[in-house]
């Protein structure tokens, strides 16, 4: 008899959790066996039925018959069960192995009753009936070698010991043969049991890992759900601290360039001058803080249109020209008659910040922005005689809160901000698909460019309204119209508009001012201008007031939104409304500008 290495037991925790998947495949395999043993006492009973005597086959066929049904009921059963404990696993396997020691015990005794009653054809038949459940039962029985090498045993020795019975040497062979036959089974069933073992190893460590990266990953869920109710927060903090905390900083500004206006003092100017300077640069501040938190939060979303480049242009001189001149610096835009395709919003932000930070930089000379043409695509570029960028500083000016490390040629009052300009920059031409680059020379300037699509069609050509100098404009004569709720932001803005000549109406409400139109004769008393809040008490807002004021004294009344939010978008409800934002804090000279300009629109 061949040598038979012993098996290797599988490790307690890995045999515990297959044990279920173990018990599950052999009772899934127990129809096709039964089906299987049918056709074995089929073949049997036809082979020997004319040779072995009635009062030894139906013995035989009964005890088949009565193993075969209480393995069929067994199955049944397993299939309704519900198995919730180790041990009850233990012992479904245990049935099923008493069912197939039994099988194996039946094959047997068939060899050791018909063997000897029948030639060698029946002998042969009879012999490969027995091997091949014998073999059949390799893959079912794999894991359990013990129970194994029992039914194998089951199902040669009985038919070994008949053939050796004969006492002939042909006898001896052939159930030497029979032995090498088992031995090698046996063998066969070790291999298969090892292959099976690395198999069933694998897949637990594949179930261990599942469970492992299943656990992982409800942990990411929640930290997922923990930072975007954290990024919410955060949102919400900034806008509400962006709102709350620029009407005091307008306030400040307000009631600052009121005190120049009325003392000729050059330390008291000195002193209103930084004010002003301080309240610009907070601002620049909290509109830094705020769109890099939105673009963070997916806030930002892309609507691309076709639109001519002169639209922005017009907002820039409108915005940037007075800044310029009181730096003594040239801006000037050429190319505003090309047609883009992209997010007209996006676009101007972009290049505001760009022009920003070129006027900024630049002490002499001028800003020039610019769009041409270069193949299917536009080129908008913001060119300035700035300070430069050094070529080692130029990767890096892209990253969040960089800012160019100081030197001699920056003034100390440019060297302001948190460096987040050019990062909100980047992100928004990155969310374009828009390639952005820079070539810069220190002493000599920088030049941004922005690549764009070609837009297909444009729109007609506004004319452009000629840049004015804010300063000294007098406004005698004016009725302007003042609506906000917050009693230090209006007074200051009586002081400094009643400095420049204005004749107010003031209040604090949507109602007041109403009521007011209503009772005010259109004929003889209309407004000139509209400057209200756009965030006001009891859930009505400034445009309301608009609205209300227009239908008594005409639709063609300008009006300027002053907000104190940058997160809601109100540039959509301006251009349907027909009105101008500006942004809290709103300093002094900007206020000046703008209403130079819708003034100047009026025809005054």
């Amino acid at each position: 008899m061949a040598a038979v290495a012993p098996f290797t037991a599988a490790p307690d925790h890995a045999a515990a959790s297959a044990l279920p998947e173990e018990v599950r495949s052999v009772y899934e395999y127990t129809p096709a066996t039964l089906l299987g043993y049918l056709a074995g006492a089929a073949v049997i009973s036809l082979l020997f039925w004319s040779v072995a005597p009635a009062s030894v086959m139906l013995p035989w066929l009964g005890a088949f018959a009565i193993l075969w049904s209480t393995r069929f009921f067994l199955a049944r059963r397993f299939k309704r069960a519900e198995i919730t404990t180790h041990e009850q696993w233990l012992r479904w396997r245990r049935w099923w192995n008493v069912g197939t020691l039994g099988s194996g015990a039946l094959w047997g005794f068939a060899a050791w009753l018909f063997y000897a009653r029948g030639d060698s054809g029946q002998q042969i038949g009879l012999i490969v009936v027995v091997y091949t459940f014998c073999s059949a039962a390799v893959p079912v029985l794999a894991t359990q070698p013990r129970v194994f090498l029992l039914y194998a045993a089951l199902c040669f020795l009985p038919m070994a010991a008949r053939i050796a019975s004969a006492g002939t040497a042909q006898g001896y062979q052939l159930a030497g043969i029979l032995f090498v036959v088992y031995g090698a089974t046996t063998v066969l069933a070790r291999n298969y049991r090892q292959a099976l073992q690395r198999v069933i190893e694998l897949k637990l460590h594949a179930d261990e890992l599942l469970d492992q990266l299943r656990i992982e990953k409800l942990a990411a869920d929640a930290a997922r759900r923990e930072a975007e109710v954290a990024n919410r927060a955060k949102t919400q903090f900034f806008t509400a601290a962006s709102h709350d905390l620029r009407q005091p900083l307008h306030a400040m500004g307000l009631f600052a360039e009121a005190l120049r206006q009325k003392s000729h003092d050059e330390e008291v100017v000195h002193l209103v001058n930084s004010i002003n300077g301080s309240v610009d640069a907070l601002e620049g501040l909290f509109s830094e803080l705020l769109d890099i938190t939105r673009i963070d939060t997916g806030g930002v979303d892309v609507h691309p249109q076709h639109f001519e480049v002169g639209d922005i242009f017009r907002k820039l001189r409108l915005h940037f020209e007075p800044t310029a001149f009181e730096k003594g610096l040239a801006l000037r835009l050429r190319g505003g008659h090309h047609v883009t395709y992209a997010d007209p919003l996006l676009v101007e932000r972009i290049v505001r910040n760009l022009v920003a930070n070129a006027i900024r930089y630049t002490n002499d000379g001028s800003v020039l922005v610019s769009c041409r043409r270069r193949g299917e695509r536009l080129l908008v570029q913001v060119w300035d005689t700035g300070v430069g960028i050094r070529e080692q500083e130029q990767s890096r000016i892209f990253e969040e809160f960089y800012q160019v490390p100081n030197n001699d040629i920056v003034a100390p009052h440019q060297r302001k901000g948190l460096g987040l300009g050019l990062a909100i920059v980047k992100r928004l031409a990155d969310l374009m698909h828009a390639p952005l680059s820079l070539r810069s020379e220190p002493g000599r300037g920088t030049v941004f460019t922005l690549e764009l699509p070609v837009g297909k069609a444009a729109r007609p050509a506004v004319a452009a309204v000629p840049g004015r100098a804010p300063l000294g404009i007098t406004l005698d004569g004016r009725l302007i119209v003042v609506v906000e709720d917050e009693p230090a932001v209006r007074s200051g803005l009586e002081v400094l508009l009643r400095g420049w000549g204005a004749t107010l109406a003031s209040f604090d409400s949507v109602a007041t001012c109403t009521a007011w139109a209503r009772a005010a004769d259109p004929k003889g008393v209309k407004p000139d201008l509209l400057i209200v809040d756009y965030r006001l008490e009891h859930g009505v807002n400034g445009v309301d007031a608009i609205v209300a004021l227009r239908e008594r004294f005409g639709a063609g009344v300008p009006a300027i939104v002053v907000t104190g939010s940058t997160m809601t978008g109100h540039d959509k409800e301006a251009q349907d409304k027909d009105f101008h934002l500006l942004i809290k804090p709103v300093v002094p000279n900007k206020l000046r500008a703008m209403i130079a300009f819708k003034l100047g629109v009026k025809g005054g």
